[in-house]
């Protein structure tokens, strides 16, 4: 079963091409067999939340949470590690900073 802050190996397809990868993501939630998750990338001139070696990470990495996406539970491969629960909250608020102009 898979938890919120959950990092997986998934297959993405990227947004300017047909082309799919396996990249890293973080779990947010699951509803339905339907998972969302926020990309990971190593490259850590890309605005986000860094995510370090020492959390588990393979590189030292960013959260891009302008990058989120729906994938099945067929496309993930495995769980990499769980992030700390100090890392979930920095991710929950800033979600809600970026969700609250809906609210305006």
């Amino acid at each position: 079963m898979l938890k919120p802050g959950d990092v997986v190996l998934t297959k993405v397809q990227f947004t300017d091409t047909f082309e799919i990868k396996v990249r890293p993501a973080v779990v947010l939630f699951e509803e339905f067999n339907n998972i969302i998750v926020a990309g990971v990338t190593s490259n850590c001139n890309m605005k986000g939340i860094p995510l370090t070696k020492k959390e588990g990470a393979v590189k030292d990495s960013v959260i891009k949470l302008n990058y989120l996406f729906t994938v099945s539970r067929a496309m993930i491969s495995k769980v990499l590690f769980s992030l700390t629960t100090k890392k979930k909250n920095i991710i929950f608020e800033q979600l809600l900073k970026r969700l609250k102009v809906l609210n305006e």
